[in-house]
């Protein structure tokens, strides 16, 4: 098994090999295409990358907000029906900061240059919403 250079360095020097090389040279009519392919393999080597670590801290966030464990899609359909079921809701000691740093961390994977992230990231923590 290889070890260097990861499936997302990969698809890093794939999205580079796009945008620095091949679309220059690309009639106009293409270039959207390319940017297209280059930006899907980008958002796939940031899943690579971040979801593995995201899911782990969610799992292990709403194994805490609930007092139970399983897996992340059990804990997640649990969550999903306590709220459905008024037996949580923002109120919920630490419920807004799960729902918030979820939301984030799937922003982090698609979407890393979206402004509000950015502004978000910048923003000191905390667990109360801010309207």
């Amino acid at each position: 098994m290889l070890d260097q250079p990861t499936g997302a360095d990969i698809l890093d020097s794939v999205s580079r090999l796009l945008r620095d090389t091949l679309m220059p040279a690309l009639p106009a009519d293409l270039v959207f295409q390319a940017r297209v392919a280059a930006n899907a393999i980008d958002l796939v080597a940031r899943e690579i990358r971040l979801a593995p670590g995201a899911d782990q801290q969610a799992q292990s966030r709403l194994a805490a907000l609930l007092s139970m464990t399983g897996s992340l899609d059990d804990l997640e359909a649990q969550l999903a029906s306590r709220i459905r079921h008024g037996e949580m809701n923002l109120d919920t000691p630490g419920l807004f900061a799960h729902l918030l740093a979820t939301a984030m961390s799937k922003v982090a994977v698609d979407q890393p240059s979206y402004q509000s992230y950015r502004q978000e990231l910048e923003q000191p923590s905390s667990d109360a919403p801010r309207v």
